[in-house]
């Protein structure tokens, strides 16, 4: 769909920034979020246009919600957070993708989902440049998650 902001991004992966682009699933693809404050944020998109999870096949269903499983298990061993939180929601971008937010032990607001911090980022800069920043950078980041994945797709846990 040319104006889906995913399948225009999907259509040149080549052309996705390098400390953006964490790892090609069959089903997806897992990109680096711009909220690194939760360090190993990740968004997981899937690469055929869908709205609703349940308009993928069966088996690209499967395939898919495994792959966001072994992300999330990838961010669990690089990062150890207290907790991780899965978004599904599709509201702004209707093109199927998963938020996985890694809740830090350090969260400050930890029984509030992250959407109410994000949205005082939007308002106010200074709150937007520490959720944008980190505890490392963004190319370590994707490093670490690598190094984890590679280890999960050969069968070690």
């Amino acid at each position: 769909m040319s104006d889906c902001p995913f399948c225009v991004k999907l259509a040149d992966l080549s052309s996705v920034a390098a400390d953006e682009m964490v790892w090609r699933f069959p089903e997806s693809v897992a990109l680096l979020g711009p909220w690194q404050r939760y360090t190993g944020y990740c968004i997981l998109v899937s690469r055929r246009h869908a709205c609703e999870l349940s308009q993928l096949t069966v088996g690209g269903r499967h395939s898919f919600l495994d792959e966001m499983a072994q992300l999330a298990r990838a961010i669990e061993s690089a990062f150890a957070p207290r907790k991780m939180n899965y978004e599904l929601l599709g509201n702004q971008v209707p093109h199927l993708h998963w938020h996985l937010f890694p809740r830090p032990h350090d969260d400050d607001d930890p029984l509030r989902p992250v959407w109410f911090a994000i949205d005082r980022a939007e308002r106010d800069d200074a709150e937007r440049t520490e959720l944008r920043t980190g505890t490392l950078p963004r190319m370590e980041i994707i490093a670490r998650l690598r190094t984890h994945l590679l280890r999960i797709a050969g069968g070690e846990s």
